[in-house]
C-alpha cells in the first residue's frame, strides 16, 4: 500500500511577538505530525493566518492573506485567527475563511486542521483550553525562543482594542515558565525573550514579575534573558539591580505612546513624563550604555502641534536607539473612537515621518557610540561570507563566518557600521 501523500501547511502571522510564539508553537506542532510547513506563497492543504487588529491596516493585511491563501488553492482550509478574529466588530468579505477561531481556541488548531483534512465534520475549536497550552517550539525555527509567560491586559487605555480580544489578564504559573525555558534550552536555544500582552503586570499567587525574572536568573546554563515590551510602570530598583547580571540583556523596549501628559491623560496611560523620565533615569544612572527603544502614538484625537513636539523633544532628549511609531487608528469599541479633534490622515503622515527622522538620527549616534568595543554576540543567520546576529544590547552586527556557525556566543570587536537603512554594526573575533 503507498504511503499517503506528506500534507503542506502554510502560515502567515501578523502583529506582535506574542502571536510569533503561537504560531511557532503551532509550526512545531504540525512538523512532529509530519505535516510539511511550506512559505505561504506556496500551494498548500491548509493555512493559518494569525491575525494582529491593532490597527485597520492590520486588519487589512489579513483579509489580503486570506485572498492569497485562496488563489493558491481553491480548496485549502483557510483558518482565520488571532486578534482580528476575536474582535466582534470584524467584518470579512466573500473570501470568507474555512474557520474563524478566536484566541481562546487557537491552541486548538492542529486538532481541528487535521480533523478537517481527515474527513471529519467540526463545528469550531472549543476554547476549553488554558491560552498558555503551548508546547515549546523545538530546535529549528528560530535562534531566539519566545517563552508566553501572560496573556491579556487589564489597563483598558482609550485607544486599545487589545483588552477586548485577548481578555482580561492571566499570568502562567512560575513553576512552568521555568520548566519551559529548562526545554528550550535542552533543544539548543541560547536565547530566552519573555513575551505577554503586558508582562510587568505578571503576578501569579504571590509571585510578581520580579520574582520571576529572579528565578529564571537561576537556571542553569550558558544562554541570555531578553525582555520584551514592557510598559514604565510595575517595577523598580529590584529589577534593575538584576541587570548586573550577564545572563540579563540590557535592553528594554518602554512604551511611551506621547510625551505630552495631556495626551496620556486621554489616552488613559497609567504613568506621568515625569514618571517616564524618573524610570529612564534610574536606569541610565545604573547602566549608561542601557539600550532603550519606544513606541510613539501620532495623531491621537485632539493632539496638537504643540502635545506633538513634547513628544519629539522627549525622543531627542532620552535618545531611543529605536521608535516603533504608528498612526492613531479608530478602533470601534474603544472610548476614543467617538473622541472629538480627530486628526487628518496628511497630519497623521507627516508626524509619522518625523518621529520616523528622530529614530533614524537616534540609531546612527547610539550604534556609532560601540565602534572599538566588544560585544558578545549571538550569530544567527548566514549573509553572504558573514553571519548576522546581536550583541548583548540588542544591536546588530555582522561578522566574518570564518569558522563561525550560527547560534554560537563569541566576544566581538566592533570595527564600523555599514550605510545599509537600518544600519548594522561591523565585528570581527575580539583579539
Amino acid at each position: 500500500m503507498p504511503n499517503p501523500p506528506i500534507r503542506r501547511i502554510a502560515f502567515k502571522t501578523l502583529g506582535c511577538r506574542l502571536n510569533q510564539y503561537e504560531t511557532d508553537s503551532l509550526e512545531a506542532q504540525f512538523r512532529r505530525a509530519g505535516y510539511r510547513i511550506v512559505d505561504y506563497r506556496d500551494h498548500a492543504d491548509a493555512y493559518v493566518v494569525n491575525t494582529c487588529t491593532v490597527t485597520s491596516r492590520s486588519d487589512q493585511k489579513s483579509r489580503n492573506s486570506i485572498h492569497q491563501a485562496t488563489r493558491s488553492n481553491n480548496d485549502a482550509v483557510v483558518v482565520l485567527t488571532g486578534c482580528m478574529a476575536s474582535n466582534r466588530h470584524s467584518v470579512f468579505d466573500a473570501a470568507r475563511p474555512t474557520y474563524v477561531v478566536g484566541n481562546s481556541g487557537k491552541a486548538d488548531i492542529f486538532a481541528l486542521v487535521d480533523a478537517h483534512l481527515n474527513g471529519e465534520t467540526i463545528e469550531s475549536a472549543s476554547s476549553a483550553k488554558s491560552v498558555f497550552d503551548y508546547e515549546p517550539t523545538d530546535a529549528g525555527v528560530h535562534t531566539r525562543a519566545m517563552i508566553k509567560i501572560q496573556d491579556g491586559c487589564d489597563n483598558f487605555c482609550s485607544f486599545c482594542i487589545i483588552p477586548y480580544v485577548r481578555g482580561r489578564a492571566v499570568s502562567r504559573p512560575p513553576g512552568e515558565i521555568c520548566e519551559n525555558i529548562r526545554k528550550v534550552l535542552d533543544f539548543g536555544y541560547r536565547e530566552v525573550t519573555l513575551t505577554g500582552v503586558n508582562i510587568g503586570r505578571y503576578r501569579h499567587e504571590d509571585a510578581d514579575f520580579e520574582d520571576l525574572v529572579e528565578s529564571i536568573l537561576q537556571i542553569p546554563g550558558q544562554f541570555r534573558l531578553r525582555i520584551s515590551s514592557l510598559e514604565p510602570i510595575g517595577f523598580g530598583e529590584r529589577l534593575i539591580d538584576m541587570f548586573d547580571q550577564e545572563h540579563l540583556a540590557p535592553h528594554l523596549h518602554l512604551c511611551l505612546q506621547s510625551g505630552s501628559d495631556k495626551m496620556l491623560i486621554k489616552m488613559k496611560r497609567m504613568y506621568s513624563v515625569a514618571t517616564y523620565r524618573k524610570m529612564v533615569d534610574r536606569i541610565r544612572r545604573r547602566h549608561p550604555d542601557f539600550n532603550l527603544t519606544t513606541d510613539i502614538m501620532v495623531g491621537f484625537p485632539g493632539e496638537t502641534e504643540e502635545d506633538f513636539e513634547r513628544s519629539c523633544q522627549l525622543a531627542r532628549d532620552i535618545g531611543f536607539s529605536h521608535i516603533h511609531t504608528f498612526k492613531y487608528s479608530p478602533r470601534k469599541g474603544t472610548p476614543a473612537w467617538r473622541m472629538p479633534g480627530q486628526v487628518c490622515a496628511q497630519v497623521k503622515t507627516r508626524r509619522s515621518r518625523l518621529v520616523h527622522e528622530i529614530s533614524k538620527s537616534n540609531k546612527q549616534r547610539y550604534y556609532a557610540s560601540f565602534i572599538g568595543r566588544n560585544e558578545v554576540m549571538l550569530t544567527e543567520k548566514q549573509v553572504g561570507a558573514k553571519l548576522s546576529g546581536y550583541g548583548q544590547y540588542y544591536i546588530p552586527l555582522l561578522i566574518d563566518r570564518g569558522d563561525l556557525t550560527s547560534n554560537q556566543f563569541v566576544t566581538a570587536t566592533i570595527t564600523g557600521i555599514t550605510d545599509e537603512s537600518p544600519p548594522r554594526l561591523i565585528a570581527e573575533i575580539a583579539a
